[in-house]
């Protein structure tokens, strides 16, 4: 059962029409792959799930509940975690500190100096989640990349996600960072029943990592299926991938 569902989905501005009747699902512990050239429309199609932007027409459901044009905080609460191409945190803090900080944060408690309850335990646990908890005391400033989209990740953890949303995960990271840090996030999608949906440019993640794929060009839906079948699909290869990916 998905527990994620966008139905015809549709976005325009102006008179371009980014996302036209997109529909699409993702069910628990699932890694959904959206791909397409620049100008696809997947970055407004995230946008669209991830509450940044409203639908002209459409809707999406997490589980049974209606959830297009909620803002991202109402998201985050309701168990929508998202990343971002770039990451980013609190640079003069800790790594221990930033994921304290989102812990808060998704409690409703930040700035709160009566609350009874301490964020502490439960960041370290996120931090050793993530493979970062050596790295608790460290200023986010002195971090490699690669740690920091860690420190991001345990942020997005941070509010118990049912989905995650991860916008280009592996972006400006070397290849060995990374396949570990999607193995990591396959990993804990498996083992917490977490829905992921991303987006990527790296091919090599995509299909060595995604259950299922979902291919937008010029903001329509042109293929879905398992990464073999996306692979071989004569249109995909055509507008994205090439002909010589299907025996790569």
């Amino acid at each position: 059962m998905s527990l994620l569902a966008a139905r015809n989905l549709t976005k325009s501005f102006g008179g371009v029409h980014a996302v036209r009747d997109v529909s699409f699902s993702v069910a628990s512990g699932e890694l959904l792959a959206m791909i397409g050239p620049n100008g696809a429309g997947k970055t407004t199609c995230f946008n669209l799930v991830g509450g940044q932007l409203r639908p002209d027409a459409g809707e999406i459901f997490l589980g049974d509940r209606k959830i297009q044009g909620r803002p991202p905080r109402e998201l985050c609460r309701l168990g929508v975690g998202r990343t971002f191409q770039v990451a980013a945190a609190f640079n003069s803090m800790t790594v221990h500190e930033n994921v304290q900080v989102a812990l808060l944060s998704n409690a409703g408690l930040l700035g709160s100096v009566l609350s009874p309850f301490s964020p502490s335990g439960k960041a370290l646990q996120l931090l050793e989640t993530t493979g970062i908890n050596a790295l608790a005391g460290k200023p986010c400033a002195e971090l490699a990349y690669g740690d920091l989209k860690r420190v991001e990740l345990a942020i997005a953890l941070a509010c118990q996600p049912r989905l995650l949303l991860m916008d280009e995960p592996t972006a400006g990271m070397a290849a060995a960072e990374r396949h570990a840090l999607m193995t990591l996030v396959q990993g804990i999608a498996k083992r917490e029943h977490i829905a992921v949906l991303f987006t990527e440019h790296d091919m090599d993640a995509v299909f060595r990592y995604a259950d299922r794929v979902i291919v937008l060009s010029e903001g329509e839906l042109i293929a879905q299926g398992t990464p073999a079948e996306v692979r071989a699909d004569a249109r995909v290869r055509r507008v994205y991938l090439g002909e010589g990916a299907a025996h790569a």
